[in-house]
């Protein structure tokens, strides 16, 4: 990477926190190694996430150019670059590869197995069973060799070098044992291991598709948040009305917004009133009004008036972006247990490696053959491949921050998600927050006509209030009779002609502008309705 000519690079490296994809890593002990390789350099905090695949990384002021931090990665086998949003797409490409080897080794690794244990002294069995484990050893097998081999060259090792020596030992000592059988005139045949081996990669094969399948779940709510934003704006320039992406607008920038639309960007009320759906922001259902010089966040929805809209924040800058931002921060942090998890990862490798080696001359000592010593040394490397120590816990953060996201709870950290499990009690500071966010009927105060008439009103709104009004009719059994002439005050109410006679249903200030009077017995059930916390809709004629 060319710093000097990339102005993309320099315009990261200038700033103060970076998002980097980190390209290798296979296992917790990648993520704890190259987490370890970037705090090491001056002036820098980071932190690598095994499961989104990236770093999160903090710069101080004497904190060197992206392209030092990337050497410094690069020498110890892996790779940086600046993050890209194709989890999604790179998530599909590693299952389907991964599906792709399961589908190989199973079939393959079974008939071997079946084989070894029901003719494995006859000589073509034997050679069945090597045909068998090859392609399975080499094929199915490869990420791991590769991974290993990389990591070697670099004096490095990590969980897939436990499996690369491990299934290697086995297959390379029965092709030994093969060969060498006959040539060493052995009146027994050697044992051989090569449905072992075979087995052995089957099932990491199956726990890599697995493992990737839980990775792109878990990075899916994120993107579904994000995908709660307008993707294009109606942008009013020259007295004319431009459809645009919706990355493309600039604060200043004049928008019309009509009902059912979400907004774009965030911005300030210019012209026209409306009811807005700002529940996927506040977590309340009541539509709020919106009139000129009120402010509205991107990703809320326009119900029933057409506004112009000042754009004031755009892209990264808008609420649904920091939100996202936050979130997305949130699944990058680490808990104290996935710190400790990082940290046994960490020396968790050179540990067993030492075991089997330890494992290995003792049973050699003991039993005197190659055969002897290698059978219990690979069970040691292979039994302590815990990629799962890794994977697990980033895993379970990623899901339930990004769960949270989805339904209206931001967690602003991991360390935050590990200590609310000591929560046990609380608080809200206002009413409406714990529905379900649909508005339903529940009572209704007037004559007979009142429920009939205001439901024949609000069949033409699609006003949330209006459609819990005509809902609570129809569960009533209530005759919805035919309106016509039917007319929207956005942010006030609704009008239509119901068997000759005008009907108006909304706020109560919309019923008295067009002269209508609230009889005192209709006061006091709204007085009653609002000690309720019910949101109160007037109908009159």
């Amino acid at each position: 990477m060319n710093t000097a000519t990339d102005p993309t690079a320099t315009a990261i490296d200038e700033a103060r926190e970076l998002r980097l994809d980190v390209l290798g890593m296979t296992c917790g002990s990648c993520a704890a190694r190259v987490e370890k390789t970037l705090n090491k350099q001056p002036g820098v905090s980071a932190s690598v996430n095994f499961a989104t695949g990236e770093a999160l990384v903090h710069l101080g002021e004497d904190a060197p150019p992206l392209a030092s931090l990337r050497d410094a990665v690069q020498e110890r086998g892996y790779d940086l670059r600046v993050h890209v949003d194709e989890a999604e797409a790179t998530a599909r490409r590693h299952q389907r590869s991964w599906l792709v080897r399961v589908i190989v080794a199973w079939p393959l690794a079974a008939a071997a197995m079946v084989v070894s244990m029901t003719w494995m002294e006859q000589t073509w069995a034997r050679w069945a069973a090597f045909a068998l484990a090859t392609p399975v050893q080499f094929f199915v097998g490869w990420p791991f060799l590769r991974a290993a081999a990389r990591l070697a060259r670099h004096r490095a090792a990590n969980m897939d070098t436990l499996v690369a020596l491990g299934t290697l030992a086995a297959y390379g000592y029965s092709v030994w044992a093969l060969f060498a059988s006959p040539a060493m005139g052995d009146e027994e045949p050697r044992s051989l291991y090569f449905e072992s081996a075979a087995v052995i990669l089957a099932f990491l094969a199956l726990g890599r598709w697995l493992e990737s399948r839980a990775k792109g779940r878990a990075s899916q709510a994120l993107r579904r948040l994000l995908e709660l934003g307008a993707k294009d704006a109606r942008v009013l320039r020259g007295g004319k009305e431009l459809r645009v992406p919706v990355d493309a607008v600039k604060p200043g920038w004049l928008l019309k917004v009509v009902p059912g639309e979400r907004f774009p960007v965030d911005g300030r009320v210019v012209e026209g009133t409306s009811s807005v759906d700002a529940s996927m922001l506040t977590g309340e259902s009541v539509p709020v009004t919106k009139g000129p010089g009120d402010d509205v966040a991107a990703a809320t929805v326009n119900l029933d008036g057409v506004v112009v809209l000042e754009a004031t924040r755009v892209g990264d800058e808008t609420a649904l972006a920091q939100i996202a931002r936050l979130v997305a921060q949130a699944q990058g942090s680490k808990a104290p247990i996935q710190r400790l998890a990082d940290r046994i990862a960490g020396v968790f490798v050179p540990v067993v490696l030492a075991i089997a080696a330890i494992t290995a001359a003792a049973w050699f000592a003991i039993d005197g053959t190659v055969e002897g010593a290698l059978t219990p040394a690979v069970a040691v490397l292979i039994i302590a491949c815990p990629c799962a120590l890794g994977l697990a816990t980033p895993a379970a953060l990623m899901v339930g921050t990004g769960r949270g996201a989805q339904m209206g709870i931001v967690i602003r950290g991991a360390e935050i998600l590990e200590r609310s499990r000591a929560v046990d009690t609380v608080v809200f500071d206002k009413t409406g927050t714990l529905t379900e966010g649909r508005m339903r009927l529940v009572d209704v105060a007037g004559c007979v006509e009142t429920l009939e008439r205001a439901a024949a009103v609000e069949g033409g709104s699609d006003h949330p209030i209006a459609r819990a009004i005509v809902d609570g009719a129809i569960e009533r059994g209530v005759e919805i009779p035919a309106a016509t002439a039917f007319r929207t005050v956005p942010g006030r109410g609704t009008c239509a002609a119901v068997e000759g006679t005008d009907v108006l249903v909304g706020r109560r200030s919309y019923l008295e502008d067009e002269g209508l009077h609230v009889p005192a017995s209709i006061e006091r059930y709204a007085e009653a309705f609002g000690e309720r916390g019910w949101t109160a809709a007037w109908v009159g004629w």
